[in-house]
């Protein structure tokens, strides 16, 4: 019988080691661009759902907004989002991105393949595994009240 408390049998340390592991390859793709893992997960976020409140940007990313506060304040900082107070709700700030952060999307396309090309794995295996993680991450959410 297998150890239960064995490193190597643990799903934490695959994930752990996965993680750092897989954005360790991200770092220098994205470091020509200005961008750390964590800013491209907003910029990739704004690409796609842009305009959009800090707190629904928050959602999509599953980080709180005050993990999130100092990257958009960098990415602002950089010239590629502005954080304006939202016409319908002036407590809420809109989040939209400059003609710099919508053109930084073209040389961010060549990411992805980057990152499959870097790994060496069928798309298939990769499709796979964010399936699988997907299910990890609704499964680990806490329950509802």
């Amino acid at each position: 019988m297998a150890d239960p408390l064995a490193l190597e049998e643990q799903v934490c340390f695959a994930l752990s080691v996965a993680a750092r592991s897989v954005v360790a390859i991200y770092r220098p793709i994205l470091e020509p661009m200005g961008l750390t893992h964590p800013q491209y997960l907003v910029m990739l976020a704004l690409w796609q759902y842009a305009p959009l409140s800090v707190r629904r940007l928050s959602e999509l990313l599953a980080l709180d907004p005050g993990t999130l506060s100092p990257l958009l304040k960098r990415l602002e900082a950089i010239g590629y989002l502005v954080r304006e107070r939202d016409q319908s709700d002036e407590r809420s700030l809109a989040i939209t991105l400059t003609p710099k952060g919508r053109e930084l999307r073209a040389e961010a396309e060549k990411i992805p393949p980057a990152v499959v090309q870097r790994l060496g794995l069928p798309i298939a295996d990769l499709q796979q595994l964010r399936t699988a993680l997907t299910h990890v991450i609704t499964a680990a959410k806490p329950a509802g009240p």
